[in-house]
């Protein structure tokens, strides 16, 4: 048989996360550190290699209710290849250092087993209830597998340059970064977008680091099911601007 899908052949390397093409990741598993993927992402692997649910702890699964933030993960291990990807959506891989990486976890393909997973909030400038926006900080060292829709931006920002970025392009952030959520607008009814400019809430970065920017401000169906219409939300990332509790950290 002939055909030029044989030039998609895998990719050899000694890299244990190798980006096999710019929507598909590759992950090599030894038996010693097992990954954390996205529940459903695998497509394919070889070798001996297990799949199990992630387990919850109580602090977990109580700030996945309050906020809607956080991570829904199977565990693989074993040895062998495993190659994920999540619909169609271009992939990232960073490495987390002592600085940590803030991140909507809607964006998080993989990661390595030994990085802690945290919600944390973010405050808008008004005070309102309801109107900030809950993100997840990771730390530790090891790497992580990102996802964005189209190719991304990535925005330095230093002491003497600050970046503001919409709330629902915004992929992930260092986390050393001070942040502030803010609308421009001199209107009473500020979960309002800004007048006819179409635009709503951003964020705004200052310190040293860097902001990482998807080309799209809508986030695909994450649960999408047949038979079934699929909402989307808009003005503050995958969670919307209602029902957000502010000024709380959960581990």
């Amino acid at each position: 048989m002939q055909s030029p899908l044989f030039a998609y052949t895998e990719q050899q390397s000694q890299d244990r996360y190798t980006v096999q093409n710019p929507q598909l990741l590759r992950v090599a598993l030894t038996g010693h550190d097992d990954v954390l993927a996205r529940k459903g992402a695998m497509v394919a692997y070889q070798g001996l290699v297990d799949f199990d649910g992630e387990y919850q702890t109580g602090s977990q699964r109580t700030a996945r209710a309050r906020t809607g933030e956080g991570l829904d993960l199977m565990r693989c291990s074993g040895q062998g290849t495993v190659y994920f990807a999540n619909l169609a959506q271009y992939v990232h891989v960073v490495d987390v250092d002592q600085d940590g990486l803030t991140v909507d976890s809607a964006y998080v393909l993989a990661l390595d087993s030994a990085l802690h997973t945290e919600v944390i909030a973010v405050d808008s400038q008004y005070g309102i209830s309801g109107s900030g926006k809950y993100q997840l900080n990771i730390s530790g060292r090891g790497k992580v597998a990102l996802m964005t829709s189209g190719q991304p931006l990535m925005m330095q920002v230093t002491p003497d340059k600050y970046v503001s970025a919409d709330a629902d392009a915004i992929v992930a952030w260092s986390s050393s970064l001070r942040v502030q959520m803010q609308a421009q607008t001199h209107s009473a009814g500020v979960l309002r977008r800004r007048g006819s400019t179409g635009e709503g809430w951003e964020l705004s970065f200052l310190g040293q680091g860097f902001a990482l920017v998807q080309p799209s401000e809508v986030l695909p169906p994450q649960h999408a099911q047949i038979g079934s219409g699929v909402g989307a939300q808009f003005g503050v990332g995958q969670q919307g601007a209602h029902g957000r509790d502010q000024g709380n950290a959960w581990s």
